[in-house]
């Protein structure tokens, strides 16, 4: 970091969750990048810790930062508005407290799942009016955002394509931020093509309702599972006459999402307009 320069000053929202806690040792070791609030769930015991007591780290980012319990505390304690809020909560509540943050001048990563149509285009609209950026990303794991891209790709090529996603029980949202990004991408390829993705002849009928999975507009069809003793799971296979290309990616620990959490915040802080995917940023 050039020694004249600033850090990023961040503000992480869903602190004891999954990602807040992955987020914090993420930028623990970078001088580019400064905590300087936090905060988790109204009522939760946790509020009030500091964030290092919290996520069990030893150093410097995070080691006085309090957890309170919404971002208006959060802000009330700081003597300027931080530059980037890294949000980690859930999808209704996401998008409230980018809309407040995004109208006090502050940039916005969104990580949380499960947001519709309509909500980005509320966040599009606010960001039209004050040119202040978000960034929504479905999935931080680079391998992830790889993964996708190779699929855009092998998009152009072959006809059918279906998209597995297992996550670990009690995820909320099905299918996964991850499949969806995935299918959006692949169909923006085929878009001005003649053909949608499985098109065929043959009369299906579903023996339990549900079973050949949900299809989207352009034919892909998306599958969801839900089990125990995994974190993150995406196959996307595709075919052809003869051959299936199966791409996969698996995410063991949260660790494989530093590297893109660091990028999204880096990349943010200078954010003027909506983003979607972590693969406008890392790849071309």
């Amino acid at each position: 970091m050039d020694t004249n320069t600033k850090p990023i000053s961040l503000v992480i929202a869903g602190i004891n969750g999954r990602m807040g806690r992955a987020s914090v040792q993420a930028i623990s070791q970078n001088a580019d990048i400064k905590l300087v609030a936090a905060y988790g769930r109204e009522g939760a015991t946790y509020t009030g810790k500091t964030v290092n007591e919290l996520v069990g780290l030893i150093g410097k980012n995070g080691q006085a930062v309090t957890v309170q319990d919404s971002l208006q505390n959060c802000l009330s304690g700081l003597s300027s508005m931080p530059d980037v809020l890294l949000e980690f909560t859930q999808a209704s509540s996401a998008v409230e407290h980018a809309l407040k943050a995004i109208e006090k001048g502050i940039r916005v990563v969104i990580g949380t799942s499960g947001l519709t149509e309509d909500h980005l285009k509320e966040l599009r609209q606010a960001i039209n009016k004050t040119k202040v950026g978000v960034l929504v990303v479905p999935n931080f794991s680079v391998g992830a955002v790889l993964l996708m891209n190779f699929a855009r790709q092998a998009s152009k090529y072959y006809r059918n394509a279906e998209i597995v996603e297992t996550h670990k029980l009690g995820k909320l949202d099905a299918p996964s931020g991850t499949a969806m990004h995935t299918a959006k991408i692949m169909s923006e390829e085929i878009e001005k093509s003649k053909y949608k993705f499985n098109e065929s002849s043959a009369n299906e009928h579903e023996l339990l309702p549900g079973v050949r999975g949900g299809k989207l507009e352009s034919g892909i069809r998306v599958h969801s599972l839900r089990l125990p003793g995994i974190l993150s799971k995406q196959d996307v296979f595709l075919a052809g006459e003869g051959e299936l290309l199966t791409l996969r990616h698996e995410s063991h620990n949260t660790k494989c999402f530093e590297q893109g959490i660091v990028l999204a915040i880096k990349a943010t802080a200078q954010l003027n307009s909506f983003v979607l995917g972590l693969d406008s940023i890392i790849t071309d």
